[in-house]
């Protein structure tokens, strides 16, 4: 290397064309043959000795160049399946590669700010010398061939990764940690100074506080450490947080790893679950005492899991969800009962501005239509009133002094007749004027209707409704007297519901056994939040008592979008349409099956 390189070419120490002409010299180096994913290639002893070395491999070996160099200012910066570095102040190189034909990316500046996965969005993990040591052992594969690993290595691996744990040279480093996790609980040690789960949540705890919560692999770390040991209901609600976690990114081809992570969950594992409680009901560790298709917290957890998957989605190029992953889903939510699901109270979150706004229109334009019937029927009642009012103004004078002094028809004219007829329809217009004015200024905002007319609609069915209460003479009895029916006709049982529906409109029931029994319904509810547009809009076809199969594929699998711009996630401001980002319009594609493939390699 120090032969390769003419320092005196580079005036500037440090300077991106130096890093770039390190990069070319190993690349140079390497056989052209393609042999990714293959074990054991990321030392610098595969580099010597074969001429072969990972997307990992390269990068370490720029930065041990660099620091042959004396350019002592370089850093590895590391993702959750990617590698550059940093130098000088906070500059970014690439110096490898990801995946095929990316060869011409080396010295290209590292955009931190994208929403792809593969880049963290600005918080990947900039390694110092000691976190440098920890990459490299944590990278260490102890695979022998597909289907065996090497217990000495991997006992190797674990004792290093706890000499590095305990000086403090992992404390920022989420990944390596969980790495450790999995190993102690693989090869478990005799006194071992951690268990594995406490690992697993520290690992989650460095990835929110020092990288904002924007690292995956915790989590699935602790969620397979939950699922091979049969804690089912938590290793649910852990890929859920997850997917949660995901869907602050917009998808990309470069996120090939994590999409067949995602693709392993539900489409093996979360089936894989159910059959397994299916058939025994509980899940085998024991941990919770309800079955997990009897509980609809987990099914808000499945529901959780496929929002983010779905938000990950949303705004991205390039669609996630197909029909393979369609019909597990459908298979699995089919397992919950319609009444577990019916438990669950789904709130859909999208977008708010743009609900807002609409469910503003939409409130207004029913306001409108009320207050524009109330306007006509006032209207109506005024005209007939003034018309009335001058074709028997002499009469109605009359009237209105001879009504106190008598009070039987023999003694009334056929004007007096004609004239209380008037009277009535107007008090009886003005009443209902009142009426539907009031239940205008009652509606909330929303637009949702009154709910005292639902309360109305289901006392119906059991009392007689009064009929002064309809002609709005009398708005505080909604229903006859129990005693009061008509002769020959059978009394109605007395309920309990009656006289707390007298109160419907003006006073309002006092029962205290009907809000304890409301706030317990309400206390049994799971309440779960989706913010995709594509879990959400499903949302009574997953309570509907029968499933419509059909419709939630074509939900599922249907474009999210047809415009390649990229969604501002993290931008302070809403722009357009879907969280942020340009309008987009569900358009229906054909989607084909991923064909099976063998289960992936862990990535080193």
């Amino acid at each position: 290397m120090i032969g390769s390189i003419d320092l005196s070419l580079y005036p500037k120490k440090t300077s991106r064309e130096l890093i770039k002409k390190i990069s070319d010299v190993i690349w140079g180096h390497l056989t052209r043959s393609y042999y990714k994913d293959r074990a054991h290639l990321q030392t610098v002893y595969s580099y010597l000795t074969g001429n072969k070395l990972d997307c990992f491999g390269v990068a370490y070996a720029v930065v041990a160049a660099c620091q042959l160099l004396g350019l002592d200012d370089v850093q590895l910066a590391l993702s959750e399946d990617h590698a550059w570095v940093v130098f000088a102040d906070g500059e970014t190189c690439e110096v490898t590669w990801h995946g095929k034909g990316n060869e011409d990316k080396r010295g290209q500046p590292v955009t931190t700010s994208s929403d792809s996965w593969l880049y963290l969005n600005g918080h990947a993990i900039i390694c110092s010398r000691y976190m440098a040591v920890a990459a490299l052992v944590s990278a260490m594969n102890p695979s022998i061939n597909a289907n065996q690993d090497s217990e000495e290595l991997a006992i190797l691996q674990k004792e290093l990764l706890w000499i590095l744990y305990e000086n403090s040279q992992m404390a920022i480093y989420p990944m390596a940690i969980g790495n450790l996790g999995d190993l102690e609980d693989i090869c478990p040690s005799l006194t071992p100074r951690k268990s594995p789960i406490e690992l697993f949540y520290e690992a989650i705890n460095v990835a929110k506080k020092t990288y904002a919560n924007h690292h995956v692999y915790p989590y699935t770390y602790l969620a397979g450490y939950l699922y091979r040991n049969g804690r089912f209901k938590e290793a649910l609600k852990t890929w859920a947080d997850a997917a949660q976690v995901v869907k602050q990114y917009n998808y990309t081809r470069d996120d090939e790893e994590i999409y067949k992570e995602f693709l392993e969950i539900a489409n093996e594992l979360i089936p894989h679950m159910v059959r397994v409680v299916s058939a025994g009901g509980c899940e085998p560790s024991g941990m919770s005492s309800k079955p997990l298709l009897q509980d609809p917290e987990c099914f808000a957890y499945l529901l959780r899991f496929y929002d983010g998957l779905c938000g990950w989605e949303e705004g991205s190029s390039t669609p996630v969800l197909h029909i393979g992953w369609a019909k597990p889903l459908v298979a699995t939510i089919a397992k919950f009962p319609h009444y577990i699901r019916a438990k669950v109270d789904i709130k859909a979150d999208i977008n708010e501005e743009n609900e807002e706004q609409e469910g503003h229109e939409s409130g207004e334009d029913d306001d409108m239509d009320l207050k524009a019937a109330a306007k006509v029927e006032t209207n109506t009642c005024d005209n007939n009133n003034h018309k009335n009012s001058n074709n028997n103004n002499n009469q109605t004078m009359n009237n209105k002094n001879n009504s106190h002094k008598t009070h039987s028809m023999d003694d009334s004219s056929k004007a007096d007749v004609d004239e209380s007829d008037v009277n009535s329809d107007a008090s009886l217009c003005h009443s209902e004027s009142e009426l539907i004015k009031s239940l205008v200024k009652d509606m909330d905002s929303s637009g949702e209707p009154n709910p005292t007319i639902a309360a109305l609609a289901a006392a119906c069915s059991e009392n007689i409704l009064n009929p002064r209460f309809l002609l709005g003479q009398d708005i505080e009895n909604v229903f006859t007297p129990q005693d009061s029916h008509t002769p020959g006709s059978t009394p109605s049982t007395p309920t309990t519901s009656a006289p707390q529906t007298q109160h419907l409109f003006g006073k309002r029931g006092t029962d205290r056994g009907d809000d304890h029994k409301r706030r317990a319904s309400t206390d049994e509810k799971t309440f779960v939040t989706l913010t995709s547009q594509k879990i959400a809009g499903l949302k009574h076809l997953l309570l509907a008592d029968k499933l419509n199969t059909s419709a939630i594929q074509l939900q599922l699998t249907a474009q999210s979008q047809v415009d390649t711009k990229k969604r501002y996630r993290h931008s302070g401001t809403i722009k357009g349409g879907i969280m942020g980002g340009p309008e987009f319009d569900f358009v229906a594609t054909t989607t084909t099956t991923l064909s099976r493939t063998s289960k992936r390699i862990r990535r080193e």
